[in-house]
Order: C-alpha cells, then sequence, then structure tokens
C-alpha cells in the first residue's frame, strides 16, 4: 500500500515558457482509485510522467515542488528506487514493449528480471498476471504478432506482474474494444481494493463514473475540480471546458432544456443510475396522462 502526497507541482517543458502544470497539490490515499480527466493539452499525460519520475529524470524542464511516494521525493531518488514503487503504463503500448523478448511470457518477466527476483518467484508471478488479465493464450506469441488492444493489455501485464505501491496508468484502454476495456477496468478496480493505489488519466467517462472513487480535473494544467464521481462528472459546466462527459449526462441535460427533467433531480453519470432515472421520469409522465 502506497500514499502519495504532491505539494505546490509546477513544471515546464524544456524551451517552452507556459508550465504545463501549475501548482498541482493533493493527496491519494492507499488504495484509492483517482481518475485524471481533462481537454488534450491540460496536463494528464505531464502528470503521469511526474508521478513516474519520467520527469525530471528524462524529461529536465524546471520542476518546482514535490512528489512524495510512502515518503520517497521521486526528484531526487534514483529510478530502480522509483519503479519498486511506481508503475507506468504508457498510452501507446509499441512504446512500451522492451524488443528485447521473443514472446509473451519472456516479455512479462523481462521487469522482474532485471529486479533479480529468483526464477521461481518470476515463473509463479508471471503466470499469475497472465491469469489475472486473461491472456494466457498469448504466453507463447511475439509481442509484434498481436493486435493493438493485445499489446495493450501485454503492456499493462508487465507493469502489474512487478506488482508496484502505485500505478500509473495513461488511457491504458485507448485500443481496446468496449469488452477488452471492461476488463481491463475490473483488473483495475481489484486491485484498488487489495490495496493498490490507482491514477487513471483517462476519457472513457462511463467506465470512470463506474469504477473510480474520486476524479480530478485538470484544464491548461490546474486542477479545476476534485471530488467523487458523481459531485464532478454531473457538472455541465465541463462541456465548456471542452472535458466530455458521459452519454447519459449529456442525453438528462437535453431532456433538462426541453423542461422535461425533474426540478431538482440530479444528473445520472452511469447507466444504473439513468436508468433508475429515466424510468422513474418515465412513470411520472405515464401517470400524469392519465
Amino acid at each position: 500500500m502506497a500514499q502519495v502526497t504532491i505539494n505546490n507541482l509546477t513544471y515546464t517543458y524544456p524551451l517552452t515558457e507556459e508550465p504545463a502544470l501549475r501548482e498541482i497539490s493533493i493527496e491519494i490515499q492507499a488504495g484509492e482509485f483517482l481518475a485524471v480527466i481533462g481537454a488534450n493539452g491540460a496536463g494528464k499525460t505531464t502528470l503521469c510522467y511526474t508521478l513516474s519520475g519520467f520527469i525530471p529524470h528524462f524529461f529536465r524542464g524546471e520542476l518546482q515542488g514535490k512528489i512524495l511516494i510512502d515518503g520517497l521525493d521521486t526528484a531526487n531518488s534514483k529510478l530502480y528506487e522509483i519503479v519498486e514503487k511506481v508503475g507506468l503504463a504508457f498510452q501507446n503500448p509499441f512504446n512500451q514493449i522492451s524488443g528485447s523478448k521473443f514472446t509473451v511470457y519472456e516479455e512479462i518477466a523481462f521487469g522482474l528480471e532485471n529486479l533479480g527476483l529468483p526464477r521461481d518467484e518470476i515463473r509463479s508471478r508471471v503466470e499469475w498476471i497472465l491469469a489475472l488479465t486473461g491472456i494466457e493464450d498469448l504466453a507463447e506469441r511475439s509481442p509484434y504478432a498481436l493486435s493493438g488492444g493485445q499489446q495493450q493489455k501485454v503492456a499493462l501485464a508487465s507493469i502489474l506482474v512487478m506488482k508496484p505501491g502505485v500505478l500509473v496508468l495513461d488511457e491504458p484502454t485507448s485500443q481496446l474494444d468496449p469488452i477488452g476495456t471492461r476488463e481491463v477496468f475490473q483488473v483495475i478496480r481489484s486491485l484498488a481494493h487489495s490495496g493498490q493505489t490507482i491514477i487513471l488519466a483517462e476519457h472513457k467517462m462511463e467506465w470512470i463514473a463506474e469504477f473510480a472513487d474520486r476524479v480530478l480535473v485538470l484544464d491548461k494544467g490546474e486542477i479545476v475540480r476534485l471530488g467523487t464521481p458523481q459531485q464532478v462528472l454531473s457538472d455541465i459546466n465541463l462541456l465548456s471546458s471542452g472535458i466530455g462527459l458521459s452519454r447519459y449526462t449529456r442525453v438528462a441535460h437535453r431532456v433538462n432544456q426541453q423542461k422535461l427533467w425533474p426540478k431538482g433531480q440530479r444528473y445520472p453519470i452511469s447507466l444504473q443510475e439513468a436508468t433508475e432515472a429515466f424510468g422513474r421520469l418515465l412513470s411520472q409522465e405515464g401517470g400524469s396522462k392519465k
């Protein structure tokens, strides 16, 4: 279990004048599932890079403030210390595949080998994560002979197998169909329930509404909203910032514009909430016609 503390984090990329992140401060509890949303260019990926130590160890620039992972200062720690606490899954899985292994099984084992773990433990962990992510059938295939969605699952498995206390995910379902997306979100939620801290940058609001504990909204590198999914994702004002809302929230808002939505009733953000809300609306409408 790992707690994350971000204090007054500001970061500017090299050769740029405007900060990509501005005075970010937040405390993320151990075992919490935090979703990070925002329009393109809002700073989501940059935040993921700072959390995982890519900033400032690979991207230099100007960094102010601190990120502490269970007290470990990521800016002033060695990379091998950071990777034992934080795992990062990239948006494009092709960027994460090492290119040094011939099979999926070996690819997933690669990080564990670099940590020098005993062979029996490596084998046990790889078989565990293959089963957890449902990719046992890919074990002997080449990572480069897979579809984009399959590669994304392999890339995610190669991070999960390391068992980091904090898992940072930058749009990990961008290559997946709805079924694959649900499977990945279910795996992520089960890990959070087991004590792993999850920080997810994602655009798929329906899934965030169903699975996240809290939602952080970034706009031009600043935190503009932070709260539960219901508090944040039902706020129709987010549309003006170029942030998508769930289809259920948008439909409810259109109904409200026609003056048909019950006054004071909150907008639904998930399928279950929408089913209940529109069911009540139809019942009231039917009763008023009698």
